[in-house]
């Protein structure tokens, strides 16, 4: 428990920025200014990559870490597909690896067959070119991220402006000690269990309440409940992480997640006042330069 107490400040100000995962866009994006310097070496990546609407005309490549890289050649997943929709289009955060736009492309259909979904909303994915965003997240930036919502899809297309405005549902329950009853359902379990038995998928990350009632409620071969961890704030949805695709050399994965199925004291601690209500860190860190980022994010950026 020493290294959680290590790192509760550092994960409170990621909970924070999951929190922003809910608000709204817009339907009038306006393009960001042009930075007076950008060569300076002191700009913030986020504000590099953030202005980037286009990806790297390059072979399709992760670069470093999935909360520090970048994405070469990523693909953009359809708005609309068979068993998907792709919400808040403003932020044009629907690229990734393409090795994570066919998995998305996969689990759809197998998702919305085990729960009886019409399908699913999918929430960010990453930049044109990956690298830090200016909002709302730390990792995401090699395109092998992507959130889902906990909300089902609708059998209907939504408009634009749904898909800017409207929010997704949360299956917590305000004191965040479990999910609320009236509104977690058995194929919120079928949609995540969908994704987590799938070999590509390295991690997911769910509220720890929703963690307790997937320990309570799987049944049969519970081998995948050890790739569903615990996270901050993830009560309105899931984040699917893959491995690092095979030959993606510049590519670092996570560590293995522990052995077990994660139903234990670990998950136990979840629940402490400790976690529960973390104190805010005083400390401020800078904003991460294009110093701090892998040297082969330089030629993704400036690729024309």
């Amino acid at each position: 428990m020493v290294y959680w107490r290590a790192i509760v400040s550092a994960v409170w100000l990621a909970a924070a920025g999951a929190a922003l995962a809910q608000d709204r866009g817009t339907l009038d994006p306006k393009p960001l200014p042009p930075l007076a310097n950008p060569r300076d070496p002191a700009t913030p990546a986020k504000e590099l990559f953030g202005r980037a609407t286009r990806p790297a005309p390059l072979d399709p490549e992760p670069i470093g870490f999935y909360s520090h890289g970048c994405l070469a050649g990523a693909e953009a997943l359809p708005v609309d597909g068979p068993t998907w929709q792709v919400m808040r289009l403003s932020r044009n955060r629907n690229w990734g690896h393409p090795a994570l736009i066919a998995f998305l492309q996969r689990f759809a259909p197998a998702a919305a067959r085990a729960s009886g979904w019409p399908g699913i909303l999918v929430g960010d994915i990453s930049q044109p070119r990956g690298g830090p965003m200016l909002t709302g997240h730390a990792s995401h930036q090699i395109g092998l991220d992507a959130d889902i919502w906990l909300t089902p899809a609708p059998q209907r297309e939504l408009t634009r402006a749904e898909r800017e405005e409207m929010s997704a549902t949360d299956v917590v329950r305000e004191d965040r000690l479990d999910v609320d009853p009236n509104v977690w359902t058995d194929q919120h379990l079928a949609v995540i269990r969908a994704a987590a038995i799938s070999p590509e998928v390295q991690r997911i990350f769910v509220n720890a309440a929703i963690k307790r009632a997937i320990c309570r409620s799987a049944r049969g071969d519970r081998s995948w409940l050890a790739k569903v961890r615990p996270m901050w704030g993830h009560n309105y949805h899931f984040h699917i992480r893959l491995f690092c695709p095979r030959g993606a050399e510049a590519c670092a994965d996570q560590d293995p997640t522990p052995a077990g199925d994660g139903c234990d004291a670990s998950l136990a601690w979840w629940f402490t006042e400790e976690a529960l209500h973390p104190k805010k860190s005083t400390k401020s860190w800078p904003p991460m330069t294009m110093a701090k980022l892998p040297s082969d994010c330089r030629e993704v950026l400036d690729a024309k």
